[in-house]
C-alpha cells in the first residue's frame, strides 16, 4: 500500500451494524486542518447568523424539521442499522428530533430582554438600562452514539434559533444519520458554513476544545470525558450532559402494575443504553415480592432480536467491549453475593435483559453507570433509607418515584439530589421542551431549546442617558 493510499484509509471509517457486523456506510474523517476550516467557516458566518431576523431563523428551522419529516422512514432505517436501535425506537427518536427543530422555530421568536431602572442610586437619575441576548459563536459540540440524531438536534437547533454558529463532532459508532441531518441543514437557508458536522478521531477533536476562538463547548457523553473537557476549556463556557445510574423509588401505596410495566421499559429500552435508563430500583419491603413478580413477568415478555422488526424491544449493545464489560460486572456481582433473578447471559453483542437481587451499593452494577439492559432491585423499610441509597451515587441526572401520596412526592422532589424527579414514572421519561440536565457528576447546565439558548447566548447591558 502506498503512502497516499494509507492516507486515504485513515480518512474514512466503515460504519458497521452492531447487530451483525454488516456495512451500513462509510464516513469521511476530518483531520485537524478540516476541523480548523470548519471553525473558520463558523467565524465567517457569525455576523450573518447574528443579524438574521427572528422570523427568518424560525422559517429555516421549520424547513429543517420538514426535511427530517420527509426523510423519516429512511433516516429511521439507517439509524436502526448503524446504532443497533430497534426500528420502533428509531422512529421515536426521529419524531423527537423533528419536534426539537419545530420547538426551536418557536423559541427563535421569543428571545427577549429586560428594561431595568437605573435610578436606584443618584448616579442613575435620568437613565435606563436594557438587556439583550447575543449569540456565542462559534460553538463546539460533541455528541454520543445512543441518540445521534436527537442529541445533535438538541445542540444544533437552539444554536440556529439564537443565531449562533456551531461545529459538531458526531459519534464515531454511528455518524451517518447526523451527517444526513447536516445535509438537510445546508439546504435550509441558514448561512453557509454556519453549521458543520465533522466526524473525526478523538485526538483531532481536541482542536475543537483547545481553539481559543471557540466560545462555548457543549458535550454529551461520559463523565470522564466531560470533566476532562472542562479542565481543558480555559475561559470557554462549558455545558455538560453526562452519565447517570438512575434510581427508582417505589412506595407501598404505588400502583405496582404500572410501576413494573414502566420499569421494564425504562431499564431495557435500547438495551439500557441511555444515561437516564432505569438502573437501581428501590422497593418498599411490604410490596417487594409482589412488585418483583410483576417486573419479572414484564421483562420476560420483552422481545430481543432483529432491530428492523417492529416488535423488537431490545437489540444489541453498541460494541463487543461494552457487552463484555457488563458481563464481567455481572460475574463480579454474583461472586460478591448477588443473585440473578433473570437473564445474565451474553450472546455476542446481545445481553439478555437482566434483573439482579441482593446487590450492595459498592458493586459496579450499582455505583457505576451500567449502560446496559440490567436493573438491580433492592428492598427498603423506611423512605429515608431509600433516599439515602438513591443519593449515595455520585450521579444525579433524573429519578423516578411511584407513590399516590402527594406529601411523599414533594418530599422526594426536595430531597433527591437530581436534575429532575418524575412522579409516577421512570427516570427516562423526558419531554424535550423541559429543562434537562444533572447535578453533581452528571453535568453542568441545562438543555431543552429555551434553556440551551440561555447557555448559548450572553446577556449584554445597554445603559441610556435620557436627558
Amino acid at each position: 500500500m502506498t503512502t497516499q493510499q494509507q492516507q486515504r484509509e485513515r480518512e474514512t471509517a466503515v460504519i458497521r451494524s452492531p447487530q451483525d457486523g454488516s456495512e451500513v456506510g462509510v464516513a469521511a474523517l476530518a483531520g485537524p486542518e478540516e476541523v480548523r476550516a470548519a471553525i473558520d467557516a463558523n467565524l465567517r458566518a457569525a455576523r450573518a447568523c447574528r443579524d438574521m431576523p427572528a422570523f427568518t431563523r424560525a422559517a429555516v428551522l421549520r424547513k429543517v424539521a420538514d426535511g427530517l419529516d420527509a426523510a423519516r422512514a429512511d433516516f429511521a432505517r439507517t439509524l436502526a442499522l448503524e446504532a443497533g436501535k430497534p426500528i420502533a425506537q428509531a422512529r421515536i427518536e426521529l419524531d423527537r428530533a423533528i419536534f426539537v427543530f419545530r420547538d426551536a422555530a418557536e423559541e427563535a421568536t421569543r428571545i427577549g430582554g429586560e428594561v431595568l431602572p437605573a435610578d436606584v442610586v443618584p448616579a442613575g437619575t435620568g437613565r435606563i438600562a436594557l438587556t439583550r441576548r447575543f449569540p456565542l459563536s462559534p460553538i463546539a459540540a460533541i455528541t454520543p452514539f445512543n441518540f445521534p440524531v436527537l442529541l445533535a438536534a438538541h445542540k444544533i437547533a437552539p444554536a440556529m434559533a439564537c443565531g449562533a454558529t456551531i461545529t459538531l463532532k458526531p459519534p464515531p459508532q454511528d455518524p451517518l444519520t447526523t451527517l444526513r441531518l447536516g445535509e438537510i441543514i445546508k439546504t435550509s437557508g441558514y448561512p453557509e458554513g454556519a453549521v458543520n458536522i465533522v466526524p473525526c478521531h478523538v485526538e483531532v477533536a481536541q482542536v475543537l476544545i483547545e481553539d481559543p476562538r471557540v466560545r462555548l463547548i457543549t458535550f454529551t457523553g461520559s463523565g470522564k470525558a466531560g470533566w476532562a473537557i472542562r479542565s481543558k476549556a480555559g475561559s470557554k463556557r462549558v455545558l455538560l450532559e453526562l452519565g447517570g445510574n438512575a434510581a427508582v423509588i417505589i412506595e407501598s401505596d404505588a400502583g405496582l402494575s404500572w410501576a413494573a410495566a414502566r420499569c421494564a421499559i425504562g431499564g431495557f429500552t435500547y438495551a439500557g443504553q441511555s444515561c437516564i435508563s432505569t438502573q437501581r430500583i428501590f422497593v418498599h419491603e411490604r410490596v417487594f415480592d409482589a412488585f418483583l413478580d410483576l417486573l419479572l413477568q414484564r421483562v420476560r415478555e420483552l422481545k430481543v432480536g432483529d432491530v428492523l422488526d417492529d416488535h423488537t424491544d431490545v437489540g444489541p449493545m453498541i460494541s463487543a467491549d461494552a457487552a463484555e464489560r457488563v458481563e464481567r460486572w455481572i460475574s463480579e456481582a454474583v461472586a460478591g453475593g448477588a443473585k440473578i433473578a433473570l437473564g445474565g447471559k451474553r450472546n455476542g453483542l446481545f445481553l439478555e435483559p437482566t434483573v439482579l437481587l441482593h446487590t450492595t451499593a459498592e458493586m459496579k452494577v450499582n455505583c457505576e453507570e451500567v449502560f446496559a439492559p440490567l436493573v438491580t432491585v433492592t428492598p427498603y423499610r423506611e423512605l429515608t433509607e431509600a433516599i439515602t441509597a438513591a443519593n449515595a451515587s455520585p450521579y444525579g441526572l433524573q429519578a423516578g418515584v411511584f407513590t399516590t401520596n402527594l406529601q411523599t412526592m414533594f418530599r422526594l422532589h426536595a430531597e433527591l439530589d437530581v436534575g429532575a424527579v418524575n412522579g409516577n414514572d421512570i427516570p427516562g421519561f423526558r419531554i424535550d421542551r423541559l429543562p434537562y440536565g444533572g447535578a453533581r457528576a452528571s453535568g453542568l447546565g441545562r438543555e431543552g431549546v429555551r434553556y440551551a439558548i440561555e447557555e448559548m447566548t450572553e446577556r449584554r447591558v445597554l445603559t441610556l442617558k435620557l436627558d
